[in-house]
């Protein structure tokens, strides 16, 4: 890999700091944290601007809607956006980064126009139907079945952590089309639209206080056979690309952040005295160096993508697992640095922090991050 920048590339950021520049003091107020018609207007919209300026998808190929930028300028985009402190993409994250990426790589010419392109411009919020109250990590388990009728499937289960499920126009949704089939096998991955009648949600309260996650309980809900990405009963396939996505390249843009962090605690222990604590210092260190190692992966990852097609490899569990970790101890170095008086209960600090604790269970469990590695990577027997 050429970590060297190209003149084009320059160009590149250099236009985008322009653009950046420019935008970013137009953008409405970050909306709180509770109002998610707020914050679905507040992603939508610099989704939009986004995809006016020509930035939207940028990595994504150029035959599902995207610019075919390179792995570099992927990074480019990911680096200066967090720099200027640009929004996330929010609301966004699932259409965007998991099911708009599966629906490029897996999906007909039909689904790819009818679901790529509402995805881009921020018109459309997509969330993601995959654990079950039962099931959770252990995908493979899940209950909700698909019955077939006609041209249309007929849906009864339910889903938990169903993330912007409140908020969300479509649900990528894994149902069980063949109960008979072993466990990895009679899986199907649908596109639900979330106001087809028999459709429930109920939001959850996280520890952070927010409610981006839901359950949602499925009622003899009708889905179009037609909205099926993929052959039936080939939906675990399927899901590993999605997973792909979701572990190997979703997360890139955090990386940044939390560098980004790093150095703000830095400074602030600089300032508070702090920083003369030489166990501190070597804690920030090491930190700082196991940051610096995750985006070289990161830069890895990208680029395996591009070369084998667009979709990340098993690289993505490795990435997973060093970086949810590293984020808890980023944020566990934050109190030490800020101290107890600082982390009053409405503060960023604290959100994060709470947050942090979710990352070693989203998108894959450690243990299962460890099981990947093991038997894909290593080549390791499966444990019995």
């Amino acid at each position: 890999m050429d970590l060297a920048y190209t003149q084009e590339e320059q160009e590149f950021r250099a236009r985008l700091r322009e653009w950046l520049a420019k935008v970013l003091p137009e953008l409405p107020p970050k909306p709180s944290p509770d109002d998610w018609p707020g914050r679905r207007a507040h992603d939508l919209g610099w989704q939009r601007r986004l995809y006016d300026a020509g930035y939207a998808g940028l990595h994504w190929p150029v035959d599902a809607g995207g610019r075919g930028a390179t792995p570099t300028q992927h990074l480019i985009f990911l680096e200066e956006t967090e720099r200027a402190g640009a929004p996330y993409v929010g609301a966004n994250f699932v259409g965007l980064l998991h099911a708009g990426p599966t629906i490029a790589a897996e999906g007909t010419a039909e689904q790819r126009a009818r679901w790529l392109p509402p995805v881009l411009r921020g018109d459309e919020v997509w969330c993601q139907g995959f654990s079950e109250p039962g099931a959770g990590s252990d995908l493979a388990s899940l209950r909700t079945r698909a019955v077939r009728d006609g041209d249309a499937y007929v849906v009864t289960g339910s889903k938990i952590w169903t993330s912007h499920a409140e908020i969300a126009d479509w649900c990528e949704l894994l149902v069980r089309t063949d109960p008979g089939a072993p466990r990895h096998r009679g899986i199907s991955w649908l596109a639900m639209p979330m106001d087809a009648p028999g459709v429930t949600v109920g939001p959850l309260r996280t520890l952070a206080g927010t409610t981006e996650f839901a359950e949602v309980f499925l009622d003899e809900v009708r889905v179009p056979v037609a909205n099926r990405v993929g052959a039936e009963n080939d939906g675990w396939r399927v899901t590993m690309v999605t997973l792909s996505f979701e572990r190997g390249t979703a997360f890139v843009g955090e990386v940044v952040a939390c560098r980004r962090t790093l150095g703000e605690l830095a400074r602030a222990a600089r300032a508070n005295g702090r920083w003369d604590d030489p166990v501190l210092r070597r804690r920030l260190g090491r930190l700082h160096a196991e940051f610096g190692a995750l985006w070289r992966l990161t830069q890895w990852n990208v680029s395996e993508a591009q070369s084998s097609g667009g979709v990340p490899g098993t690289g993505g569990s490795v990435f997973k697992l060093a970086y949810s970790h590293a984020r808890q101890e980023l944020y566990d170095a934050a109190a030490e640095v800020l101290g107890a008086g600082s982390l009053v209960l409405d503060e960023e600090w604290v959100r994060e922090r709470l947050s942090s604790l979710s990352y070693t269970i989203a998108a894959g469990t450690s243990q299962i991050q460890r099981n990947i590695v093991a038997e894909r990577i290593l080549g390791l027997p499966k444990g019995r």
